[in-house]
């Protein structure tokens, strides 16, 4: 299998990365930076990789941290590049519009950029660097990545998110920052990539779709960048909001309950038929929004996050529905823990393309 060296592994552009890796069936090899570093295992971790890919960085700390930490680890990683025993043919260096506006952290990066390129151009290696805006997905941090997971995670705990500074950002969800920086996307693309947006459209954008989603519906999410927030949002939101309560009516002729309302957007259903003892799934999405619905019979849905060990198991049957999102990045799966014929409809955004279908195996 092959290999990409990366530093940041750990951190939300790591996480992010590592997580469009695994379509390609690529493994990490991480390199530890800091007090942590090892100047030989990281030579053996960059040895034979496909691309050295250099993210870490400090970007809230004081500002001798911040200077002296970003060129410490730049230095670490070139050092890494040089003593490997076979170079990679690509050194990527995840860089910071900030670079050129001339402050502490903006001179640390651009200084970071020159050491890794210094080194790139010593072992004969490619030097891309990807010089990346204001950044949201899945799973940042709040108060600390970006103010789109710091929105999320006040709207989703049901708080009213004010703006104090209203300016106009450069957004770029981290699914495609990290296709940029492991070539499954040509940097000329990433101004198609990129949205333009005030701090204060942002959250008048979270808010609706924290409003609709709160309700069980989907909101539109019929552009990519919509349905990027979405699921940004929804990462903060699945532990408080799943599983989705249905209403059932029934009387001497049957029952019904509504399934989904989505209020922008193509669609595709689907429905399955399990029989007991039988799962289904064990795979994850980067992109596609999914919900299952058990109409008769009764299951498990299992849930986990990639690159951690922990598993959701929510218990549903056909007798009190509930729908379960599937959040991007987690691996799911369905069982049938009943006696009789599990009856399930499966609801996606996306329509199926075979080409490409933004469905990776993943056991839970």
């Amino acid at each position: 299998m092959k290999h990409i060296a990366l530093t940041g592994s750990n951190g939300f552009l790591g996480w992010h990365t590592r997580l469009a890796m695994q379509e390609r069936a690529l493994r990490t090899e991480a390199i530890a930076v800091g007090d942590r570093f090892d100047a030989a295992a990281a030579a053996v971790a960059v040895s034979g990789s496909e691309r050295a890919v250099h993210l870490a960085g400090v970007n809230r700390a004081a500002e001798a941290e911040v200077r002296d930490g970003n060129t410490l680890f730049a230095e670490q990683f070139a050092e890494a590049l040089l003593r490997a025993e076979t170079p990679p043919p690509v050194v990527v260096y995840a860089n910071s519009t900030q670079s050129t506006n001339g402050s502490v952290y903006g001179d640390a990066k651009l200084r970071g950029a020159e050491i890794v390129a210094e080194a790139a151009a010593r072992i004969g290696a490619e030097f891309t660097d990807v010089v990346l805006p204001n950044l949201f997905g899945e799973h940042g941090r709040p108060f600390y990545n970006a103010v789109t997971a710091t929105f999320c995670h006040l709207l989703a705990e049901g708080e009213g998110p004010t703006v104090e500074n209203d300016k106009e950002l450069t957004l770029l969800h981290a699914q495609n920052a990290a296709d940029l920086l492991l070539g499954n996307a040509e940097l000329g693309s990433q101004q198609e990539l990129e949205v333009h947006e005030s701090v204060s459209g942002l959250l008048e954008r979270l808010a609706a779709i924290a409003e609709t989603y709160s309700a069980g519906e989907i909101p539109d999410i019929s552009s990519p960048f919509s349905r990027d927030l979405f699921n940004t949002y929804r990462s903060y939101a699945f532990e408080k909001l799943t599983p989705i309560g249905l209403t059932r009516h029934a009387d001497p002729r049957g029952s019904f309950f509504e399934i989904i309302r989505a209020h922008g957007g193509p669609g595709q259903s689907s429905f399955s038929t399990t029989v007991p003892g039988i799962s289904r799934g064990d795979h994850f999405h980067r992109r596609k929004v999914e919900r299952f619905t058990v109409l008769a019979g009764s299951a498990t849905i299992s849930l986990r996050r990639l690159f951690d060990d922990r598993v959701f198991d929510f218990a549903v049957n056909g007798e009190s529905p509930a729908a379960v999102d599937m959040p991007t990045g987690w691996a799911h799966n369905i069982t049938n823990t009943g006696s009789e014929t599990l009856y399930t409809s499966f609801w996606t955004n996306d329509i199926f393309d075979p080409e490409h279908p933004d469905t990776i195996a993943e056991a839970v």
